[in-house]
């Protein structure tokens, strides 16, 4: 029981000490374990069929094998994450591909400017030069290990500055698109940005 409240006391001080440095957006709390939510479906990972496919704006369409993808050049990212559902995680450690490289495949059109992140059964849309930043990456792993069915894996989008819905788990693919449309969460009801120091939950497409 005394470890109980110790460690409730040392999460309020993280806390307390992320606010004051500006790392916790409004309405989060901090969380040191890492909640699974999803659709109830973790689709099952085949090395031999995984495809990744860029579609839509692009001058040059792509698709990847398993290995293909995975020996593209690594990079590495060090990012705080924050879930609609009110949790925030720090000091989270990745490795994977950066979007910006995946990107750089494929020729983008000068018409595109949005993009809709595609896994089997679900889809999130982001702006084009969200994607760019330099932040965003296709994670591999997650604090050395690699990344869990559950958490996303084999293959998961890390979009830090929003929402983590729009950090889309096993991720397959891009569509590149001149105009924005809704993905999976947004036909239902959630916020199309998704920026949670605007608290971007809910909203009306």
């Amino acid at each position: 029981m005394f470890d109980y409240f110790e460690r409730r006391r040392d999460l309020r001080e993280h806390e307390e000490k992320a606010i004051a440095e500006g790392r916790l957006p409004p309405g989060q709390s901090l969380t040191v374990k890492w909640p699974v939510l999803d659709t109830g479906v973790v689709p099952r990972f085949d090395p031999d069929t995984w495809r990744f496919r860029v579609t839509g704006l692009v001058r040059k369409p792509l698709t990847l094998t398993w290995d293909e993808f995975s020996a593209l050049p690594r990079a590495t990212r060090h990012s705080d994450i924050h879930c609609v559902t009110r949790w925030g995680k720090l000091d989270n450690d990745w490795e994977g591909v950066s979007a910006g490289a995946v990107l750089d495949l494929v020729d983008v059109d000068p018409a595109a400017r949005f993009v809709m992140v595609r896994a089997p059964g679900y889809e999130a849309n982001l702006p084009l030069n969200e994607l760019r930043n330099e932040d965003v990456l296709f994670a591999f792993s997650h604090d050395g290990e690699p990344l869990a069915p559950a958490h996303g894996g084999p293959l998961r989008l890390v979009v830090p500055k929003r929402y983590f819905w729009k950090s889309v788990k096993w991720v397959n693919g891009l569509e590149l698109m001149a105009e924005d449309r809704p993905g999976y969460w947004e036909e239902r009801g959630y916020h199309n940005e998704g920026d949670p120091w605007r608290e971007e939950r809910f909203g009306v497409w």
